[in-house]
């Protein structure tokens, strides 16, 4: 069985090499994803994986550096750095090319060697300031209308 750590070693390698299939793998099929900025969960791995998808197809340079990764139980936390270009649809809006980079931490719950809970946390504000995009806006991080949720970043 794989710490909450070694999953969330092999989470970042998904993300760091824009692997949405492996990443959402590691979700157990029920699991919840909520971005505090967005502020409604993702739920279920196919959600999850759809959303990753997503922000890669809007950032597709996008990076991933991990600061830290700390565990304790059944829970382990990343605190990683990033960025990427906006090149795809993101938030209802069309590509602008516009940079950013960010810093971000996510607190997983990992049960049986698959993540269960994933909170994460980010500067909503930053991050859209630094795409050109109004953060008082209907959509959230994902492209999706708030009410629907949405990873964000992460």
């Amino acid at each position: 069985m794989k710490t909450p750590k070694q999953v969330l070693t092999e989470w970042v390698h998904a993300w760091a090499t824009h692997d949405a299939t492996a990443a959402a793998a590691l979700y157990h099929p029920d699991a919840v994803n909520l971005q505090l900025a967005v502020g409604t969960p993702v739920k279920g791995r196919e959600a999850i994986r759809e959303d990753i998808a997503g922000f890669f197809r809007a950032f597709p340079d996008s990076t991933t550096e991990p600061v830290q990764i700390l565990e304790d139980g059944e829970w382990a936390v990343v605190e990683w750095s990033g960025g990427g270009t906006f090149l795809g649809e993101f938030a209802g809006r069309a590509p602008n090319r516009r940079r950013f980079e960010l810093r971000r931490c996510g607190f997983f719950h990992v049960v049986d060697g698959l993540i269960r809970t994933q909170r994460g946390y980010w500067d909503k504000q930053t991050w859209f300031q630094q795409l050109g995009i109004d953060i008082h806006s209907s959509t959230s991080g994902s492209g999706k209308d708030e009410a629907e949720g949405g990873t964000a970043p992460d």
